[in-house]
């Protein structure tokens, strides 16, 4: 469970690097949120701290993101 938690953290925040870009931000929908969802579920399974804090990061930096730009932008 550690490996899949922490591979997802991982591709969630390889997405997130492209998703800060200006008029990128779909991208958090589409690309960040649902491994960095999958990535918190797998860490908590397999009850490890730095993955879900990983996927916990990446999900919330990716949630700010969409906030400050209306959801889509």
């Amino acid at each position: 469970m550690r490996v899949l938690s922490i591979f997802f953290g991982a591709l969630a925040a390889l997405g997130l690097i492209l998703g800060m870009l200006p008029l990128f931000g779909w991208l958090n929908w589409l690309v960040v949120l649902p491994p960095a969802i999958l990535g918190l579920i797998f860490g908590a399974l397999g009850r490890d701290r730095t993955a879900t804090t990983l996927s916990a990061v990446v999900a919330g930096l990716a949630a700010l993101r969409l906030m400050l730009g209306g959801g889509f932008v």
